[in-house]
């Protein structure tokens, strides 16, 4: 008698755990900015879900997309380039600089994307703007990530505060 109680609450408390939790996304890219002075660069790597990306196209340009899919096709990395150069600036000392898409490759489901700038010979203030995907969930967080002149700095940026400066 005492087992079967035991088991009707065990199976009771797992049922109200279950029932009681909501299923949560996690909304949030990465982006790591490294300062090269030997090369005179700046070299940035962005971590972003694909689903996401792909939902945030097709909401910017009403069209289907496939990347990171192997129904990728040119146009919806252009369409990718496009988005995330609205979405997604540096100014480096005050000056706007065009980010250079190198290459990108797919991590399970994660999109790594490489750019760089070129001709940047000192860095005394980088200002960040970041609203990519924020437009689909305000919960949205890009995480920026820098190493400029061996000194690690961070930022949070999300759809309320999409702005930042590392100094």
């Amino acid at each position: 008698m005492k087992k079967r109680i035991a088991l009707n609450t065990l199976l009771l408390l797992l049922f109200v755990m279950l029932t009681s939790m909501e299923v949560h996304k996690f909304y949030s890219s990465i982006y790591q900015i490294n300062y090269v002075p030997q090369k005179k660069m700046i070299q940035i790597t962005s971590r972003i879900f694909i689903d996401d990306l792909n939902n945030a196209l097709e909401k910017r340009f009403h069209s289907k997309y496939n990347i990171g899919t192997d129904k990728e096709t040119p146009q919806d990395e252009i369409a990718m380039q496009k988005y995330l150069a609205e979405r997604f600036s540096l100014k480096v000392n005050g000056v706007l600089k065009p980010m250079i898409f190198r290459s990108k490759e797919v991590e399970a489901n994660v999109l790594i994307c490489y750019f760089r700038i070129n001709a940047i010979s000192k860095i005394t203030k980088l200002e960040i703007e970041n609203s990519a995907l924020t437009e689909l969930n305000s919960d949205q967080q890009n995480i920026i990530q820098a190493n400029i002149s061996g000194e690690k700095q961070s930022l949070l940026l999300t759809s309320d505060n999409f702005k930042g400066m590392l100094k």
